[in-house]
């Protein structure tokens, strides 16, 4: 165990305070993250956590040993929306007996779910331990792990739910401090807005563990009916197979303390009897683009694949890397304004310490105890940064191979692609030949593009004259 684990504090939403993080069983740190719905391709908010969990992974891995720590993020493919595709491509085979409605989900949830791990991957996250899918934890498993069902069951035993026009719903009023993580006194919560107005609810804030499903619509056998799990029991019962029914650390955006992570905690806590669900609870802050708040009607929506892939952000694709730099320059409590300029800062920081950590032939052996102290203060990554500056000036001094290595080193740890450039030489040269045709043509403004976007994969050009005919010609080589 790194020393670093005296000094990991960590700002817990459930308690508003930045707190000493001390683990259940250091030989097994234990966390959950709320992943993507897989209905359609992630977008750019859910990189946020992705990213800012993948380095509290990193460094709990650090302090604690790589094989100490587990890491489960789940997959959300239960889901009104793909319920219902489920039943429109594949219901003849799902009443035939030929294909389960799990299998039919996985085939409508394939393609997004693949295309989520390919961002991800490209963000330079690292893979979860565990990554369940909320299909699999609905009825009773054969390896007897938690399941919704049996959660819903022992919740009702226990009197916190009840049964009333087909649905089954948890009785807020039966968990005297529910609302603790929100700070919402069940009192004073109004009908309305994202509590739903229904008369056969004993109190308005009750929620739904378990709906009934028409003919028409997908479902599994219960013991209240074939029907379908509400949102949040998925969490519960994902959490408690993998984690355990209290662990160290739960996390998640801003937009989920309620009513989805509140609900997880009256569910864990009141079917198992427990005092806690998780000792520390971590949400990262909201994201907004070029100032305003992501909206598919302000046209300002965008995936990840369509960053990565696509010219509909600033008019060019972006390094996944470059993304993953850009989330984290902001505190991960803070809001964060996603914009061109900032890809543009982080894309030129980046290419800075990259040079500077090239000076190295390899990676330090050890990180620089000042960006692990720095990560270790509830992910101070603005403090962690301007080490790396620091240590990319002092790789440029003389005897700075060092300063170069640390530097080399913190990267891969932070997540960064520290190997040899890699470049298509066709590519380049079809680059090099498009971008002399608009010079030609005189559009600079696209000629300067995609010399950019070139230097910003490592490769800068050179323009120089024929010595025999006086024609512009242009070179490269490979530069951070």
């Amino acid at each position: 165990m790194s020393d670093a684990s005296k000094g990991l504090n960590l700002y817990n939403t459930l308690t508003r305070t930045k707190e000493r993080f001390i683990p259940i069983d250091p030989l097994n740190v234990r966390m959950y993250v709320c992943g993507p719905t897989v209905y359609d391709f992630a977008h750019i908010g859910n990189a946020r956590p992705a990213i800012v969990f993948d380095v509290l992974f990193r460094l709990l891995r650090q302090v604690y040993g790589e094989t100490h720590v587990t890491y489960v993020r789940n997959i959300t493919d239960v889901d009104d929306k793909i319920n219902a595709r489920a039943l429109r491509d594949f219901g003849e085979a799902i009443a035939a007996g030929k294909l389960s409605l799990n299998d039919a989900i996985r085939k409508v949830t394939e393609k997004t779910a693949d295309q989520y791990h390919k961002d991800v991957a490209a963000l330079g996250c690292l893979q979860p331990t565990y990554e369940p899918r909320a299909t699999e934890f609905v009825a009773p498993r054969a390896d007897g792990k938690a399941d919704m069902l049996s959660l819903i069951s022992q919740l009702i035993e226990r009197g916190h739910a009840y049964v009333a026009s087909g649905e089954v719903l948890f009785d807020t009023a039966s968990m005297p401090d529910y609302g603790e993580l929100s700070k919402r006194n069940l009192d004073e919560q109004q009908a309305g807005a994202r509590i739903a107005v229904d008369a056969h609810k004993k109190n308005p804030g009750d929620f739904v563990l378990w709906k009934l499903s028409s003919p028409e619509e997908p479902g599994w056998e219960s013991p209240w009916g074939r029907g379908r799990p509400g949102w949040h029991i998925e969490c519960s019962a994902m959490s408690a197979a993998y984690l355990g029914e209290v662990f160290d650390i739960h996390g998640g955006g801003l937009d989920l303390i309620f009513p989805h992570h509140e609900n997880e905690i009256a569910q864990s806590r009141c079917a198992h009897g427990t005092k806690v669900m998780a000792n520390v609870w971590m949400h990262n802050g909201f994201l907004q683009v070029e100032g305003q708040k992501m909206s598919k009607s302000l046209g300002n929506f965008y995936s990840i694949h369509e960053l990565l892939e696509t010219d509909t952000f600033g008019g060019r694709t972006w390094p996944g890397e470059v993304l993953r730099l850009a989330m984290l320059m902001t505190h991960y409590r803070e809001p964060i304004d996603f914009s061109v300029r900032k890809l543009e800062e982080a894309e030129n920081t980046l290419r800075k310490w990259k040079r500077a950590a090239d000076l190295a032939p390899v990676a330090a052996k050890d990180l620089p105890a000042e960006v692990v102290d720095a990560l270790s203060d509830d992910l101070a990554t603005y403090t962690a940064f301007q080490r790396l500056t620091q240590l990319a000036g002092e790789a440029g001094d003389a005897g700075g191979e060092k300063a170069a290595g640390s530097l080399k080193a913190a990267l891969a740890f932070l997540g960064f692609d520290v190997g040899a450039a890699k470049v298509d030489e066709e590519t380049i040269a079809k680059a090099i030949a498009d971008r002399l045709a608009l010079i030609a043509a005189k559009n600079w403004a696209e000629a300067d593009r995609l010399r950019d976007e070139l230097l910003a994969q490592g490769v800068q050009l050179k323009d120089g004259k024929d010595p025999a005919t006086g024609e512009r010609v242009t070179t490269w080589e490979i530069k951070r």
